[in-house]
């Protein structure tokens, strides 16, 4: 309680725990406004009545703005996938890739074509689901009901320009978050949405439970298997090998520099909660090609659902992703030869290592080996809500990507605001004089 009365007492902090609060509660705000045209009761019991497929996850990630059809129903996904896009083309780009190495001024650029994409693929995916909301008039998804009252192409085009004008205030605010506020904005978003879900999965657990469909005993069981599963996200997010290094010494005048010991922090889950988001934003990608009746999109989304016969697929698709994501946002991130770089002209080595290239393929060595670890850990921690659901019949909200991406956001604001009371010499949130909370950056 103490480290929370000392961020009141730091003026700036407060101002920017408080302006993240503000935008947040904006959003929240926006997602019940809804888009011109559209009749939410009808489409509220659309979503429900398919929790536990792609339609149902891309409203958990939305945080139920899809079934509000709030102007926010595409959420920051667009962006995601952008980003995406963007990160694969920079490996085989030759010039993107040499954009990203100038620097601050590579990455502005980069992040202005990102923000074109963003709006790129929110038109698509604004146009695929007016096409799909029309679809629903009448069908008995929808009850024999009308989801839009007029369609046409002026319902079209408002629902495309409500759409995408949503997500790109919501990157906006995202960027907003990132630099004025505290923590990173895209991922607070993401967990914003999340969390708002928590509550009425809580109740439909609890209701399910009185209803006699869940046992206490599995209720238990599902809770104790929550509880681990969060513990060892903590863990695996904390985790890091310490590679030593020895500064070499020299003298200036009569006096001797260098010989101090430190180390260099591989972290195990270099890519943070990155993966399981890229993946999930591209598995709900062949949604809104389906709906743009593209040839083989339906087939490929009713055999990568997360529940069903085909569930299977699902979670092998997703953790095979999950998997090539760790890897590839490691590889994009964290570069082994300018590491190397840097520690030869700061005439610092890795004992028993040649600086040069020698240093890189050592670093690139156990970096490899410590990420598949973590690549495992991330797909099998993110695979746990299908099981779930598919053997005690629970919420999807339980567990996995969702569980990752709370806890995961929470350890990096919570290390930004340690930070923030450390070098203003206050203690942090765990008490201690140092900073004990790593976050994925560190």
């Amino acid at each position: 309680m103490s480290a929370f009365a000392n961020i009141a007492k730091i003026p700036e902090l407060r101002r920017r725990i408080l302006f993240t609060l503000g935008m947040l509660a904006i959003y929240r705000v926006g997602i019940f406004v809804t888009t011109p045209g559209v009749n939410r009761n009808v489409m509220r019991k659309v979503v429900q009545s398919q929790s536990g497929t792609f339609l149902g996850m891309f409203n958990l990630f939305s945080g139920g703005a899809l079934e509000q059809l709030s102007i926010f129903a595409l959420n920051i996904m667009p962006y995601v996938s952008a980003s995406i896009i963007l990160s694969l083309m920079s490996v085989v780009i030759k010039p993107l890739e040499e954009l990203r190495k100038e620097g601050e001024a590579g990455q502005r650029k980069i992040n202005q074509w990102t923000r074109y994409g963003t709006i790129i693929l929110s038109v698509i995916q604004g146009f695929g689901i007016a096409m799909y909301l029309e679809s629903l008039n009448g069908s008995a998804e929808s009850g024999g009901a009308d989801v839009v009252g007029e369609p046409g192409w002026p319902f079209r085009l408002m629902t495309v320009l409500a759409l995408t004008t949503g997500t790109a205030f919501l990157m906006w605010l995202g960027e907003q978050i990132t630099e004025r506020g505290i923590g990173n904005g895209i991922s607070l978003i993401i967990f914003a949405g999340i969390v708002a879900n928590l509550p009425d999965a809580l109740f439909q657990t609890i209701s399910l439970v009185e209803n006699g469909q869940i046992k206490p005993i599995d209720l238990l069981l599902i809770a104790f298997i929550a509880g681990l599963v969060t513990a060892i996200i903590v863990f695996f997010e904390r985790a890091q090998r310490r590679l030593p290094i020895t500064y070499a010494k020299r003298m200036v005048g009569r006096k001797q520099f260098g010989g101090q010991r430190s180390h260099l922090p591989l972290r195990v889950n270099m890519a943070g909660v990155i993966p399981p988001i890229f993946t999930s934003s591209l598995l709900m990608f062949p949604m809104t090609l389906a709906r743009l009746g593209v040839p083989g999109m339906n087939w490929v989304q009713n055999h990568l659902q997360p529940t069903g016969p085909n569930a299977w697929m699902y979670v092998v698709v997703f953790a095979a992703m999950t998997i090539f994501f760790c890897f590839f946002y490691t590889a994009v991130t964290f570069q082994p030869v300018d590491v190397a770089e840097n520690l030869k002209k700061q005439n610092a080595f890795i004992p028993q290592v040649r600086p040069g290239k020698a240093t890189a393929d050592y670093i690139d060595r156990v970096l490899t080996r410590i990420t598949v670890g973590g690549s495992v850990y991330v797909a099998a921690v993110c695979t746990v809500p299908t099981l779930l659901q598919a053997k005690f019949n629970v919420p999807f909200y339980f567990g996995g990507t969702s569980l990752m991406i709370v806890v995961g956001v929470a350890l990096d604001t919570a290390q930004q605001i340690e930070s923030h009371l450390i070098t203003r010499h206050y203690e942090g949130l765990t008490g201690a004089k140092g900073p004990r909370i790593r976050g994925r950056r560190s």
